[in-house]
């Protein structure tokens, strides 16, 4: 997953990779990390656009691209609902710029 968090990876491709079946592969995988496999990417992701909201000039839009989420609103969301801030205010309070008014994130 971490390799290209772009790439929606089935659990049966998952499951596969390390010949378990997908039942098996979802059993393990919550009793080791206490989550399912999709929310376990999802942080991957905004753990990803965090970080390049701190070190990139990149847009929001451009950031969302590269951590494999197509619909903004759920990106800022589910990003606000991780970190308690929008994007923008994120990138604001970490990198000491200012927030523009005008478009989402």
């Amino acid at each position: 997953m971490q390799k290209d968090l772009r790439r929606g990876l089935t659990l049966d491709e998952i499951a596969a990779s390390v010949n378990l079946s997908r039942s098996y592969f979802c059993h393990l995988f919550k009793a080791e990390t206490g989550g399912t496999p999709a929310k376990y990417l999802k942080w991957l992701r905004m753990q990803k656009a965090k970080e390049l909201l701190e070190t990139t000039v990149l847009s929001v839009k451009q950031i969302m691209a590269m951590v494999g989420v197509k619909d903004e609103s759920h990106f800022v969301r589910d990003f606000e609902m991780s970190c308690g801030l929008t994007p923008a205010r994120y990138r604001a309070n970490h990198t000491g710029g200012s927030v523009k008014k005008s478009g989402a994130g």
